[in-house]
């Protein structure tokens, strides 16, 4: 994991509905907003989530820079054990999956303190709300950046929406995706599943196969990839227009 960048493109996020606050642990750099400022039982959650990972760390650090995904462990503690099976759904290493599982594991432990929960960790995004959003797709310097969202319409239902670029940002991609972006209900499979399709991608001829190699990927709802002024998506996607 690596130190957390500023992340300009969260001034374009509207938070009318909800409370918004952000909470910095180390690699960890999450803009969450819930019904109140929910600051303290954030960051403590992180904490709890991050110690156990951690410590997993240490004791096998070839897991760190692994591309390949990794057999069960038992022995793991459960957010390693989500970040596996999502590697193996999605055909690659776990820390691939790191971003999404740490804001699905606090946002699901914040529904104990607040109705609504959304919970945005370096482009990947875990939703919990009675009411329907959009979320903008952040492409770097593509012309389409910011200019299409991700409308999630399912109240009371944990959704996620995961992206993975290979133009934009620290995160590892072997492709060349300005956005690789899927939502399913788990943020761990999204995540795992946006930079096995963004690995797919090396030019806008890939838009297409690589969207259909993502629809193979079981638990992997929508797909959405955009290569400089090209774009493709697949599965249950409902993109809006932004203005």
């Amino acid at each position: 994991m690596k130190p957390h960048q500023q992340r300009t493109y969260r001034s374009l996020v509207s938070h009318k509905k909800l409370a918004s606050f952000r909470v910095v642990v180390k690699e960890t750099d999450l803009l969450v907003r819930t019904d109140r400022p929910l600051e303290t039982e954030t960051r403590d959650l992180v904490l709890r989530h991050r110690i156990p990972l951690e410590r997993y760390l240490e004791q096998h650090p070839e897991i760190v820079h692994g591309l390949i995904p990794l057999p069960h462990d038992q022995l793991a503690p459960p957010i390693v054990r989500t970040m596996i099976w999502a590697g193996q759904k999605a055909g690659v290493g776990p820390m691939a999956a790191v971003a999404g599982t740490i804001a699905e594991y606090v946002g699901r432990d914040l529904l104990a303190h607040t109705k609504d929960v959304i919970i945005e960790n370096g482009g990947d995004i875990f939703i919990r709300t009675g009411f329907p959003l959009i979320a903008a797709v952040f492409a770097g310097k593509s012309p389409l950046s910011s200019k299409l969202g991700v409308r999630i319409d399912s109240p009371g239902r944990p959704v996620a929406v995961c992206t993975s670029s290979g133009t934009l940002g620290h995160s590892l991609s072997l492709g060349r995706a300005d956005a690789a972006v899927v939502i399913s209900e788990s943020a761990a499979l999204a995540d795992a599943a946006a930079t096995a399709i963004g690995n797919e991608v090396s030019g806008k001829h890939d838009i297409e196969p690589a969207i259909a190699f993502g629809r193979k990927i079981e638990g992997v709802l929508g797909i959405v990839v955009i290569v400089d002024k090209e774009i493709g998506f697949g599965g249950e996607v409902d993109l809006v227009r932004l203005n």
